[in-house]
């Protein structure tokens, strides 16, 4: 749960992964920010990855932060405190990222069903949508242009107050892994 994650099993283990962060961002010429992959509903994304964003905003606070959260549902759901997981997180993420993308795990099941017409979505599956979601939210951040050329101007252009920032992406045309 959000609490073995958080304070007991993630403390354990956080400072190893602040270290691989701060190894990985001393090799970088211009570090803009982080972004993180996580999902809400269990103890380890819900919990461990509130407390590594927290200790990468302790460490690197002049950095942005953006997040790319996979919300709960009650009908895709293997854990029956995952309300209590969001919950707890959201706070968090509400306090400590410049930028939260919502992802919705009860739509990717069924983009997978029904537009993809996938009998058995795998994980690959779900993580492709996410990867894509992801893709089309950095686009303007890879590729020349005029308009939201880091993550800092990205970030001034989508927040209109600090606490209003989290964002519900949307992706078209949507394939499977397998049709590319």
């Amino acid at each position: 749960n959000w609490a073995k994650g958080h304070y007991t099993e993630g403390a354990e283990l956080v400072e190893q992964v602040i270290d691989r962060v701060r190894n990985e961002s001393e090799s970088c010429d211009c570090l803009q920010g982080f972004q993180l992959v996580h999902s809400l509903g269990g103890g380890t994304g819900s919990g461990m990855g509130t407390l590594i964003i927290n200790k990468i905003r302790e460490e690197y606070p002049d950095r942005i932060m953006n997040s790319f959260s996979i919300m709960p549902s009650p009908k895709v759901s293997d854990t029956v405190v995952e309300p209590y997981n969001a919950t707890l997180s959201v706070h968090q993420l509400l306090e400590n990222t410049d930028e939260t993308f919502c992802i919705d795990n009860e739509a990717l099941y069924d983009i997978c069903f029904r537009t993809l017409k996938l009998t058995t979505p795998t994980y690959g599956d779900l993580n492709h949508l996410v990867s894509m979601t992801m893709s089309g939210v950095t686009t303007s951040l890879r590729f020349p242009g005029q308009l939201n050329a880091d993550l800092r101007k990205l970030a001034v252009n989508m927040v209109p107050f600090p606490r209003l920032h989290f964002f519900m992406p949307g992706f078209a045309p949507l394939t499977s892994r397998g049709s590319q």
